[in-house]
This record gives structure tokens, sequence and C-alpha cells, in this order.
């Protein structure tokens, strides 16, 4: 693997540790260290936009114009077949928004609720999408995007304690258990998140190593 002739600081628009550490640890080898925008004192963004993407590359071009410096910045949320897609981008705020609570648990008991009368697994059917995407300047033309999903379905009860959001009630197609019951290194493998990543890690590594050129 080609290096950069010098480390080169990337902003993420997030204020997410552990998002932020994995990362660094991800781009580390391509010469790019991650700095979390909130450490560059860079507010989040409000997310105005209807899609996934249209709403990674709000976050990462408002990181961009703040900090002047490339950014990466992704978004995701749980889409389920029998809601027409909702909970989708309102992930966070889905019980919220239907005056039932807010909160984690209050997400994942509402969408129990709403699912109720639907008992077979195939009824139930899920996935987890994330966007990532990488800007090199606020108006970059060519931003490098990477997009995965995690397919599963709703659970008619939570299971375990780890993870975070709707993860104790997503049976995910993989191990065919909660989302909350893997272990870190397990869900990062198999996760949307972990799987997006990945995917615009290898997409940057082709593009800084044939900038750089030869060794």
């Amino acid at each position: 693997m080609h290096q950069l002739p010098a480390i080169q600081k990337v902003v993420f628009a997030s204020a997410n540790a552990g998002k932020v550490r994995e990362l660094h640890e991800l781009l580390d080898p391509l010469g790019l260290a991650v700095i979390a925008q909130n450490r560059l004192n860079i507010a989040a963004v409000d997310e105005t936009a209807h899609t996934f993407i249209e709403n990674a590359l709000l976050k990462a071009r408002h990181a961009c114009a703040a900090a002047g410096l490339p950014a990466i910045a992704d978004d995701s949320g749980l889409e389920v077949d029998a809601l027409d897609g909702a909970p989708g981008l309102y992930s966070a705020r889905h019980a919220e928004r239907h005056d039932a609570g807010s909160g984690d648990t209050a997400n994942y008991e509402f969408l129990l609720h709403q699912l109720a009368h639907l008992p077979e697994d195939r009824q139930r059917r899920a996935r987890f999408r994330c966007v990532v995407v990488y800007l090199r300047h606020q108006f970059d033309p060519s931003p490098v995007i990477a997009e995965c999903t995690w397919e599963g379905h709703i659970l008619r009860a939570p299971e375990g304690q780890g993870g975070f959001g709707y993860d104790p009630v997503f049976c995910n197609h993989d191990t065919h258990t909660a989302a909350a019951l893997l272990d870190t290194q397990t869900k990062n493998r198999l996760s949307h998140r972990g799987k997006a990543v990945a995917l615009l890690v290898r997409r940057l590594e082709g593009i800084l190593t044939t900038a750089q050129g030869p060794a």
C-alpha cells in the first residue's frame, strides 16, 4: 500500500467517539487522521434532506466549509418493508414524531406496536441502511460514496442489552440473532455501517494510491 507523504487531517461530521475511533484505525494506513467536528467547535447541521445520501453530503459539506479540510459523514436508518420504508430518515425520532415518547426504547417499543398485527418473520422484513461519503472540499464535484445494508426482520420482543437504537428488536439474517446480542467486533464486521466504512476505505485506497503514483 502506498503512503501519502504526510498525515492529512480529515474532519468527521459527528461527535460519536466510537465512530471516530473506528474511522481513525481504518484510515490511518492511508495517511488520513480523523478529527471529530466537535473538537473543532463545529456544530451539527440540521438534516433537512430527503435521502440518506443527501443528508450525508449535507453534513460533509458543512464540515468541509467550517474546517477547511476534507470531510467524511454518514447517515443511516432502519427501513421496514411493512411500513413502506419507515422510519427511514427519521429512525432516531420515530416515536417522537408520533407523540409516543423519545429515545431508543420509545422508538423500538412504538415500532413493535406498529407491527403487532404481523405475526410472521417474512411480514416483518427490515434492513439497516448506511451511506458514508468523503469530500475533498466543500464544492467537490465527485464525492466518494459507499452505501451498504444489513438485512433482517423485526422481532416480536426485545432481546439483549448491547448495541443501541433498534438493535434489541432487529434480528439480523447473518447470525439470525438480535443485533443487541452480538459482540462489538462481530457487529462491526456484519453491520451496515461497518460494511459501508470498509467499502469507503477500499475506494479511498484506490484513489489515494493512484494519485500518489508508483512507489
